[in-house]
Formats: structure tokens, C-alpha cells, sequence
């Protein structure tokens, strides 16, 4: 673990500089972190966290900015930043073409250290296919049901279709019983129902993702959003990191961010307040 830990009471008591006064917990994580994101590991989700939603998962974009941001982060991390998504690897590389970033894709089916790196699979068996065709049939509730098969997974989308909601539900649960020997389960989230097999998660992806380098022994922060990412949001305590929640309270975080836009100019000062340091250090 890094000498110099980040958080701790140090993270409550943290002040602007100056005045004494103190300061808003975002600027007071930022101003700890800032100086030691070369000892840090930052682990963000994507959908809701770093893009903001869209009406299907297609139309989601990458905001002016943003990937510059991204690039300075991993840059000033030396490597150890990491998107975490439901996303399968592929589909995160289209979204942030022609960036690459390290990832946990799948919810932890699948993960790349690098950039440039091949996919290291985490053990995640593809979901069933006779499940797949039981699901994928759900969708013909509402022409507003979108189908996304993500082979570890299958996603059904209803933002589209909202009233169709306590009837998708059912009829996973119906077809789950039809099968009760494929350790499965339901991932509820924003509009959206996901069925994957057992066995992992975005949690499980990110514990093996911390056991590699240049990850390994740094002191991870993770922001997330969704139901989803409440399994990395319990496991930062053993770490001695930190969690962060979008647009919604969740237990055990340090600060609550209210959209993506405001992760996103967070993101952007944390670079900016790293970048100064190391100038400075660099120029003394």
C-alpha cells in the first residue's frame, strides 16, 4: 500500500487553501487526490457516470473534452486508470474511438490492463443459449423494448417503453423458473433489465483488476452511478479507497456528485490541479 495513504480524517479536514474556511467536499477530495494521482487508481463507470444517459445505448456520445481528460488522467496515474462498465470491451472502444483505455468490460466478464493490450478474459462462461432465446422473446412486449446481447450477458432496455416495466420483470422471473439449473441473475438498472450468469461482477473484475500492475497496491477511487456499481462501491474499504455516487445517495461513499457534467469538470480540475504539481515539482 502507498506510505503516503490518501483519506482517512485527512479527507474530512481537507480546506481551501488561503482563507481557512472549508471547503466543499469535492474540492476537498480534490485537493487530496490531486497530489498523489501517481499513487492512485482511477476506476470510473461510464454510462451515467461519464456520458450522459440517452434515449438507447447507441446514442450515447463523448462530450467535447472528455477524452482529453481521460488521457491526461492516465497519463498523470501512470497507467492505473481503468473504465468499469457493463459494456463488453468492443463496445466501449466505439464510444471512445479512436481512444483506447484500460477496462473492465462485461461486468466483469472481461478485462484489458492496457490500451493496446489484448483482452485478459476473467472466468465468465457466455450466457446460456436457450436462456438467450427465452429472453430475447420478452422483447416483443413493446415495440419501445430494446434487445442488447452482449454474449456474457442480455440487456433489455425499455427508457423507451417505461409502462412495460413491472411485466418485463415478471416474465424474466417465469422464464428463470422454467430454468432453475442456470445459476443466473437480474441485474436491475436505469430502464434497463440484464440477465447474466453468476458467479461475477463489476466488484470481481475490479478486485482482479487491482491484483495487476500498475494497479496493484495503489489506493483506487470509483465513481458510479447505478445499482450496479454498489458491489465496487463495498469493496473500496479494502482497498483504502474511496467510492463516489452519481445522481443518487449510496452508502458508504465520500461525495455525491449530481450529474455526469459535474463528474466530468470534477475530472477536469483533478487533472488541471495534478498537471500544476507536477510542473511545479519539475520547475523547483
Amino acid at each position: 500500500m502507498p506510505s503516503d495513504p490518501v483519506g482517512g480524517d485527512s479527507l474530512a479536514q481537507a480546506r481551501d487553501p488561503g482563507d481557512g474556511a472549508p471547503s466543499s467536499p469535492a474540492s476537498g477530495l480534490l485537493a487530496e487526490l490531486a497530489p498523489r494521482l501517481d499513487r492512485c487508481a482511477v476506476l470510473l463507470d461510464i454510462d451515467g457516470t461519464l456520458l450522459d444517459m440517452a434515449a438507447t445505448p447507441r446514442e450515447v456520445f463523448v462530450p467535447p473534452g472528455l477524452a482529453e481528460t481521460l488521457r491526461g488522467l492516465l497519463h498523470q496515474a501512470a497507467g492505473a486508470l481503468a473504465l468499469v462498465s457493463g459494456r463488453s470491451l468492443n463496445d466501449i472502444d466505439l464510444i471512445f474511438a479512436p481512444d483506447v483505455f484500460p477496462a473492465v468490460g462485461g461486468h466483469g466478464a472481461e478485462m484489458r490492463l492496457a490500451g493496446a493490450a489484448e483482452t485478459v478474459a476473467v472466468t465468465a462462461p457466455p450466457l446460456d443459449r436457450e436462456l438467450k432465446r427465452r429472453l430475447a422473446a420478452i422483447a416483443r412486449l413493446s415495440p419501445g423494448i430494446l434487445l442488447e446481447d452482449k454474449g456474457y450477458s442480455l440487456a433489455l432496455h425499455y427508457r423507451l417503453a417505461p409502462h412495460a416495466e413491472a411485466e418485463i420483470f415478471r416474465q424474466v422471473d417465469a422464464v428463470r423458473a422454467e430454468l432453475p439449473n442456470l445459476p443466473v441473475e437480474i441485474l436491475p438498472g436505469k430502464f434497463v433489465c440484464e440477465i447474466k450468469p453468476s458467479g461475477f461482477n463489476k466488484a470481481t473484475g475490479v478486485m482482479q483488476l487491482m491484483q495487476q500492475q500498475p494497479f496493484k497496491g495503489r489506493r483506487p477511487f470509483f465513481i458510479g452511478d447505478d445499482v450496479t456499481d454498489e458491489s465496487v462501491f463495498a469493496i473500496m474499504p479494502d482497498f483504502g479507497g474511496l467510492a463516489f455516487s452519481v445522481g443518487r445517495q449510496a452508502m458508504g461513499v465520500a461525495h455525491q456528485f449530481a450529474t455526469p457534467e459535474e463528474v466530468r469538470r470534477w475530472l477536469a480540475g483533478l487533472l488541471a490541479a495534478a498537471g500544476a504539481g507536477t510542473n511545479a515539482a519539475h520547475s523547483g
